[in-house]
């Protein structure tokens, strides 16, 4: 009775058999079949290993949502080097709320020389190289989100002790804590001291033939500090070509949640948009010298989060390929045998055309000889 019911399964199993076997008697090779075979298995291989490679990579997607947290502290972090002395120059922030946050609230005055060594030039042309393809191919923004921590700092490498040079020039550097609305950061002459109406710097004391505001910005960033996140500023260089001129950097600081696979970070993305003017107030251009930073905080907050291909997509864009050349491959190998046999059979027919056979009365007969056994020996 088991012995029955296991022949009736398996005979229902063979009915479901949507892959029948064809004995080997009835099936046909050709060269023609083995050569299409041939390219097929070597596409297949191709673009299997490439499938492979797209499935290993990984890439960064973008959402956006509104901000809704204003009442935290937005960190500004600073490294930029004035050549004018320490005493003769000061940093603080004034946002638009008339809160005014002092550089002793955390940046340090370091003297240093303005001119850098040669291991410091080659870092800062290495940044100024990667800003400049920044600025052309806009996806290589991609690339450095998912090296983050994994690259090297974008700090300067440290100055030598055994440097001859004099300090000439002051380094500002450190971070602030300021309110998440619209501000400015700036480096003008004097200390900021504080005023009923804002605030005011000490410049009376300095006289203006030692106004220099030639400035390097090895960094500049928004919020949380991320090892090997490549800013807009960092690397920029400026030489001021008169003693009263001022520069200004507008910037839009866009909230940026970071996601991938090495990290989870809230930090901050920046545009910027320069200019710079001298100061001549016989000419109508007024102000004040010095370097104005004056930023804006978005409204929108943006999600970047490292995605990766699924196995199960890899197995069905695999069989895609695997099934899509097998059938390609095969129509057109019918076809070309299709036509290859239409065109021999016209020469076939152009062998047996129409021959004129004298006939004993004069005649001529255009009938097709006839074929016989005799006449094929």
């Amino acid at each position: 009775m088991r012995r029955l019911n296991r022949k009736k399964t398996l005979n229902l199993m063979k009915e479901l058999d949507a892959f029948p076997k064809v004995p080997e008697s009835y099936v046909e090779t050709s060269a023609s079949g083995g050569t299409v075979s041939l390219i097929a298995f070597t596409t297949i291989a191709f673009l299997t290993v490439m499938e492979f490679m797209v499935y290993r990579d990984t890439w960064m997607k973008y959402e956006y949502e509104v901000d809704k947290d204003f009442t935290s502290k937005l960190r500004i972090n600073i490294d930029i080097t004035v050549a004018m002395r320490c005493q003769y120059v000061g940093a603080d922030v004034l946002d638009l709320a008339e809160t005014m946050v002092a550089s002793a609230d955390g940046l340090i005055y370091e003297p240093v020389p303005f001119e850098l060594t040669p291991q410091q030039k080659e870092l800062q042309r290495m940044l100024q190289l990667i800003q400049s393809r920044l600025q052309e191919e806009h996806s290589l923004q991609d690339v450095i989100f998912k090296s983050a921590f994994k690259s090297a700092s974008t700090a300067l490498p440290p100055r030598g002790d055994n440097s001859l040079q004099s300090p000439d020039a002051c380094r500002i550097h450190g971070h602030l804590y300021v309110n998440k609305v619209a501000g400015n950061f700036h480096i003008t002459v004097g200390k900021a001291i504080p005023h009923p109406r804002g605030h005011a710097h000490l410049a009376a004391l300095v006289s203006h033939e030692s106004y220099n505001f030639s400035h390097r910005i090895d960094h500049l960033s928004f919020g949380e500090l991320i090892p090997g996140i490549i800013n807009p500023l960092d690397g920029t260089e400026k030489i001021a070509s008169d003693h009263n001129q001022m520069f200004q950097y507008f910037i839009t600081v866009v909230p940026t949640k970071l996601h991938t696979y090495k990290i989870s970070a809230e930090t901050h993305q920046f545009s910027v948009t320069e200019r710079e003017r001298v100061i001549n107030h016989a000419a109508g251009s007024h102000g004040v010298s010095g370097i104005f930073m004056k930023y804006d905080i978005s409204s929108l907050m943006v999600t970047v989060t490292e995605e990766h291909m699924p196995f199960w997509q890899f197995l069905v864009r695999l069989c895609g390929i695997i099934g899509g050349i097998f059938s390609t491959t095969g129509i057109l190998h019918g076809f070309g045998r299709f036509v290859a046999e239409i065109i021999f059979c016209r020469f076939r027919l152009g062998s047996y055309r129409s021959t004129s056979v004298p006939l004993p009365d004069g005649h001529t007969s255009n009938h097709l000889p006839l074929i016989t056994d005799n006449s094929t020996h």
